[in-house]
Parts: structure tokens; C-alpha cells; sequence
């Protein structure tokens, strides 16, 4: 059976991480078919926003500890650190769906997502250290989030905490309770199908590169980006809408 199921409706790909036997960690299998359903999503033109789910009670576990290799490393092909960097490299927006426990490599997938909301009571932490490791990968995702006094408690300390603490330490963008789960995702995709597919791969590169260029680089590389957008057949369409006081053919 497939350890990662996808449905798409209405420009919507749903991903859901299906391993619930494994508690959704990463293995070479699992990562082999989220990075295909991931390669399938940028290639299609139909997906607008992709939401990454989980069933069964835990989100993702994690590294599978057991398929290491003798020497710490992992035995696929497709690592989780290539998984990850995917995220931020493709064009659609992800939305993550958390509803489950989150733990260690997990906590790296979360932090991934474009935009995220958790169930509150699930269970968050950088458990790395009580297994004689470190959060290492995820800590290039996690860190920019968390202030520093955040991530040297939660990261050294290895304590479980809610979904609503990580919320609090920018690790996830809302937790609330499970009931209601559905209906802020839902929000948050209806706001960004109001969007254009070539705005939003805009700003996702705006929010990835400018706060670490200088602010001249910056001010130019924007200003080009600026340039580029205006021309495009999107933006015209955007304009017009606007002008005429309808919604753009996107929004449709």
C-alpha cells in the first residue's frame, strides 16, 4: 500500500502521509513517494496549493532510526535534507495540516510549510538529544523561526511541548483545537486561491532571499522582480479585475 496518498480537487492537492503503522517517520520509502508527489505537483499546472497532511495520530515521527546504516547515514536515495529543501525551491504554496504528534525531523517538515496550523494539544518537540543526536537538518528550517532563547530551551532541553507552544515560538503559524482544524486550513487556502499562481511563487521567493541579502542587492533584485511582474499576463488580468470591480479569471 502507498505510504503517501494524494487527491486533487479544485486546483487543491491534498498529501497525505499514510504510514501510521511507522507513525509517518521518514523512511527511504516514505521520502521516495512525498519527493515523487512533490516532483508531480510542481509539474502540474492544475495545482495551485498543496496541502500536506497526515492520518492516524502522529504527523511524522521523524528520522526511521531502524533503517540507518551502521555509519548514521541514511540508506535512500533521496534524503531528508533533499526532501525538505523542496519546499522552499517550488513554486506552489504549501499549507500543512498538522494533526498529530510532531517530534524531531517532523518538527523539520512543519517548519518547511509555506504556512501551517496544528491541532493544539498535539505534541511538538526536538526530542534529538535524549537519543544521543542533535537537531542538526532541521535546525537550517527551525532556527530562523524561533528566537534564540526559544530554540536553546526547546532544542537542548529535548521536552515535548503542545502545538500551541509552537505556535507561540513561530514554529507552526496557528494551533487550535481539532474541531476546528479543517476550518482555518480551509480559510487559508480560500485566501491563497485568491492569489496568482505567478504572485505567490513571487513572494515565496521575496520571503526566502531578501532577508538575507544586503539592502541595496535587495532594493535592486526586488525592483527587477517588480519590473518582471507587471508585464506579465497575470498581472494584467489582475489590474483589469481590480479596475472593472470583478474577480480575476484565476479566482474564477
Amino acid at each position: 500500500m502507498a505510504l503517501v496518498e494524494t487527491h486533487l480537487d479544485s486546483g487543491v492537492l491534498t498529501v497525505t502521509l499514510a504510514d501510521e503503522e511507522n507513525r509517518n517517520a521518514l523512511s527511504s520509502t516514505l521520502v521516495g513517494e512525498l519527493v515523487t508527489a512533490l516532483d508531480a505537483a510542481d509539474a502540474d499546472p492544475a495545482v495551485r496549493v498543496v496541502v500536506l497532511t497526515n492520518s492516524g495520530r502522529v504527523f511524522c515521527a521523524g528520522a526511521d532510526l531502524a533503517e540507518r546504516s551502521s555509519d548514521g547515514r541514511p540508506k535512500a536515495k533521496v534524503d531528508a535534507a533533499d526532501l525538505f529543501s523542496r519546499f522552499g525551491r517550488s513554486p506552489k504554496v504549501y499549507v500543512g495540516r498538522i494533526a498529530g504528534h510532531c517530534v524531531a525531523g517532523g518538527m523539520g517538515l512543519a517548519a518547511a510549510m509555506d504556512l501551517s496550523v496544528a491541532i493544539d494539544n498535539a505534541k511538538f518537540g526536538f526530542t534529538e538529544v535524549r537519543r544521543g543526536l542533535a537537531p542538526a537538518m532541521i535546525s537550517v528550517l527551525c532556527l530562523p523561526r524561533m528566537r534564540p532563547a526559544d530554540a536553546a530551551e526547546a532544542m537542548l532541553l529535548g521536552n515535548r511541548m503542545t502545538g500551541a507552544d509552537a505556535a507561540r515560538m513561530g514554529l507552526v503559524n496557528r494551533a487550535v483545537p481539532a474541531d476546528e482544524l479543517d476550518d482555518v486550513v480551509d480559510g487559508f487556502v480560500a485566501d491563497l486561491l485568491a492569489g496568482g499562481s505567478d504572485a505567490l511563487a513571487a513572494t515565496k521567493q521575496l520571503l526566502l532571499r531578501v532577508p538575507g541579502m544586503p539592502i541595496e542587492e535587495a532594493f535592486a533584485w526586488t525592483a527587477d522582480l517588480s519590473a518582471e511582474l507587471f508585464g506579465t499576463d497575470e498581472a494584467r488580468e489582475g489590474m483589469r479585475a481590480f479596475l472593472e470591480k470583478r474577480p480575476p479569471d484565476w479566482a474564477g
